[in-house]
């Protein structure tokens, strides 16, 4: 089974790092700036994937990218 955050147009997740998942799959859109705990961009998050600085994702379909949502917690836990 594959859960993703719930993340609908109307649903904006607050930059509150408690409101984060703790299990489960996240979009990428729930990560970054600006719904996400992360304030960083789009292409600044993919060159810190290449680079090794951020988690690496998972591919679930042709056109879908996820990420553990505890990966994410742990990198948000870093940097506190």
């Amino acid at each position: 089974m594959i859960l993703l955050a719930n993340q609908g147009p109307t649903e904006i997740m607050s930059t509150n790092p408690e409101s984060f998942p703790k299990e489960g799959f996240v979009r990428l859109k729930s990560i970054i700036a600006p719904r996400g705990p992360i304030p960083i961009g789009k292409s600044t998050w993919w060159a810190g994937v290449k680079a090794g600085r951020y988690p690496r994702p998972i591919k679930i379909g042709p056109r879908v990218t996820v990420w553990r949502a505890a990966d994410i917690r742990d990198l948000m836990d870093q940097a506190d």
